[in-house]
């Protein structure tokens, strides 16, 4: 059975990286899959163990000119910083390319340069000062040659390959132009290109640092998530405090949480009261207060009083570390989308080395100088971006995913982000995620002689021996109006008809129980039959209320439509999407909740096996369907869907099941997660227009298209600095999610 396993990728640069990594590893026997991510610089691999093992998969990136490390515990590792070629290096190039354009070019514009620097007088000092400046600059570049050339030998040329044969074929042959000085030539002291290799260099290093900068505010939320991982806990061992390191904290340990620490680990509460800012993790506003064996979830902020707590899940195992592995593993998959940029890149360099020579080579056979086709061939090395193709996708996922995890919405695969665009029906579950998924009191009703509270009174009285979910509503609509209860001396429940209670003489249940006093309901009490018929046809279910064998009332009790649920079925309604519900409720009742909240397609009466079903048939119609359910007994037509949706505050089970969890526990986010989605997929469409027509505009300038018809010809400089801002673009362009707003009518 395939093991899957992720790695740490370094010295990657461009989309050519990507292509080379995953064909290296692509080609070990027992790879099932291999993806590898520019943005976050991991590479996840399935593999067969009993083919191949760690030591190869990091043996084939060397090979690659690369290195790979794994990451034992994905979402415990520390994020990429993006540092790869440093500032202090950029500072150390961009002040000698200063000095070395002002002594190249400053005869050109008039500058004063020193006589001893005179390039008619003294050409050999002219040129070897330009040389000794250079050094440095090569030496903070190094890694364009290192990382170039070694991946060139190994036959997968990349970004720095481009770079490093460029800037290095306008040094040989400014190194040929001061043999031609030694030679007795002095006119070759202008035909020095070391401030074009310097300049070319610098510029990139820029770029590639301000690409990194953006790049870091790509993983954001990420970070945001991981501060909020605390670092130690105190553990209560025979009522003596001890601060031991969060990875020492063990299932069933007991620990103790004062007011304004963050809960170390989930668990339990086991004494104390206090009120506990869950915000991170739910998206609620509000505190949710904690007393006795209420859950309590790592990360979250404990407010206002001690608690004493009983560890269950700890590292890994814990919420906040799954929606930080979730929101990884979404920003590190790939989304189909990308595919195309991906088979670009894997003839990219290649192509344009060989565009380059050729077009050199023309230039020359046209009757050009060697000059002038040096010329052409670096600027067009210069010019071509593959970085721009391998960032274009991955770093507006990224951005999308990190900015859909801060709203609540946890989307787990770059698939899943591409897909939801794509939903024309939404089909929800109705109980738990229509409704509240638990039945209230809806109506109380009293025959003449007697008045609401005591009719409540005496049902609540004999419900309160109950354990019926019914009966609970019963007992939990009378405390919230204030109705003190008493107990009766005994009750009975009376299997398919109610209950019976004595001393008060109270009856509970529906109309087969007024029978069993002597009469049908319809006799004794046709007032309220008819209120129980109306009622019925609402979807709610009616009781009797009895006190001494006679009626005196009548409760109704039903699973509520949410709150949000009839903005939240509007607000997809307006995006364009259509909306239906299944429930395997009856169909009196699918029927008033739909009319309710404004769904007019309806699955009634549908056992939880056969709601898979319903999704295939839906699909069977060419229609993208996104399943919304609890995440618990609908894990089969949220998988069978082309995206499920779970609704569950951060269970285990809806985290599994589902392609999407919405954190904050309502159905709100439904409409959010499609609007994002079609916000990321436009960004990512932007973003590849800009990369490919960068490349398809910018190479042929480079080679001299413009000059052919009497423009100019590109100087490898500009070619360097369009370059460098072709891939810094891509990104901010990305970075642009990060403001995203939730559409209009959005329910909250």
């Amino acid at each position: 059975m395939p093991v899957h396993k992720t790695f740490v990728l370094k010295g990657m640069t461009c989309a050519a990286c990507v292509a080379a990594n995953e064909r290296a590893v692509s080609k070990i026997k027992g790879i099932a899959r291999v993806s590898v991510n520019l943005a976050t610089e991991r590479m996840d691999v399935d593999f067969d163990p009993s083919e191949t093992n760690i030591d190869q998969i990091e043996t084939a990136v060397k090979k690659a000119g690369y290195e790979a490390e794994l990451l034992e515990k994905p979402a415990s590792a520390p994020l990429p910083t993006y540092e790869a070629y440093g500032w202090k290096r950029f500072t150390v190039s961009a002040i000698f390319t200063g000095i070395l354009l002002y002594i190249a070019m400053g005869t050109m514009i008039g500058a004063p340069i020193p006589g001893f620097m005179d390039h008619r007088a003294y050409p050999l000092t002219f040129a070897l000062i330009q040389l000794l400046l250079l050094i440095p600059i090569l030496v903070a570049g190094k890694s364009f040659y290192v990382h170039g050339f070694k991946s060139l030998f190994n036959l997968s040329p990349n970004m720095d390959s481009l770079i490093a044969i460029g800037t290095s074929s306008a040094i040989l042959y400014s190194l040929y132009s001061i043999s031609r000085i030694l030679s007795g030539s002095p006119e070759a002291s202008m035909q020095l290109y070391f401030e074009t290799a310097g300049t070319i260099i610098t510029l990139i290093m820029l770029g590639k640092n301000l690409e990194s900068r953006s790049k870091r505010r790509t993983s954001d939320a990420v970070r945001k998530l991981m501060k909020l991982r605390p670092t130690t806990a105190t553990i209560l061992e025979n009522d003596v405090e001890r601060k031991v390191p969060i990875d020492a904290v063990k299932p069933r340990d007991r620990l103790l949480v004062r007011a304004g620490e963050r809960i170390p680990v989930d668990g339990r509460v086991q004494s104390g009261i206090s009120s506990v800012d869950e915000s991170m993790l739910t998206g609620e506003s509000i505190p949710v207060e904690k007393t006795s064996d209420a859950p309590l979830y790592s990360g979250t902020m404990n407010l206002n009083g001690s608690l004493v707590m009983i560890a269950e899940k700890v590292g890994e195992e814990t919420t906040l570390a799954k929606i930080i592995h979730l929101v990884e593993e979404a920003q590190s998959t790939k989304a189909p989308i990308a595919r195309l940029a991906d088979q670009v890149s894997a003839i990219f360099v290649p192509t344009v080395l060989g565009i380059a020579l050729v077009t050199a080579f023309a230039w020359i056979i046209a009757g050009h100088t060697i000059t002038f086709a040096l010329t052409v061939f670096v600027s067009v090395l210069t010019i071509a971006c593959p970085c721009a193709l391998g960032l274009a996708t991955p770093t507006a996922v990224m951005v999308g995913t990190g900015k859909a995890a801060e709203l609540g919405v946890l989307i787990k695969s770059g698939e899943a982000l591409e897909t939801v665009h794509k939903v024309h029906t939404v089909l929800f579950d109705k109980t738990g995620t229509i409704t509240k998924g638990k039945p209230e009191l809806t109506d109380v009703i009293a025959m003449p002689g007697h008045n609401s509270d005591e009719v409540l009174s005496f049902a609540a009285m004999a419900e309160v021996m109950s354990g019926h979910p019914l009966a609970d509503a019963v007992v939990a609509g009378a405390r919230a109006r204030g109705i003190s209860l008493s107990l009766p001396d005994s009750v009975k429940t009376i299997p398919g008809k109610g209950i019976i209670a004595d001393n008060p003489s109270v009856a509970v249940g529906n109309a087969a129980l007024a029978e069993s006093f002597g009469a049908p309901i319809s006799e004794r009490a046709p007032a309220l039959l008819e209120e129980a018929l109306l009622l019925a046809s609402q979807g709610k279910t009616s009781m009797y209320v009895f006190h001494d064998s006679e009626p005196i009332g009548l409760l109704a009790v039903a699973d509520q439509a949410r709150p949000e649920s009839k903005a939240e079925v509007a607000a997809l309604k307006k995006l364009g999407i259509e909306v239906a519900m299944v429930t395997g409720d009856s169909r009196t009742t699918a029927d008033a909740i739909a009319a309710y909240v404004g769904i007019t397609e309806v699955y009634a009466e549908v056992l939880p096996s056969e709601k898979a079903s319903i999704v295939k048939r839906i699909q069977a119609s060419g229609k993208k369907i996104a399943m919304v359910g609890d995440g618990i007994n609908d894990a089969p037509a949220l998988a069978q869907a082309d995206v499920g949706i779970a609704v569950a505050a951060g269970t285990d089970i809806a985290m599994e099941s589902a392609d999407i969890v919405l954190m904050h526990n309502n159905i709100c986010d439904v409409s959010t997660a499609i609007h994002l989605s079609r916000q990321v997929i436009k960004n990512i469409k932007q973003n590849l227009f800009w990369a490919f027509g960068y490349n398809v505009l910018g190479i042929p300038i480079a080679a001299g298209i413009l000059y052919i018809f009497g423009g100019p010809l590109l100087s490898p400089m500009f070619a360097a600095a369009a370059m460098s801002l072709s891939s810094v673009s891509v990104v901010t362009n990305a970075l642009r999610l990060k403001g995203y707003r939730k559409p209009e009518g959005t329910c909250a």
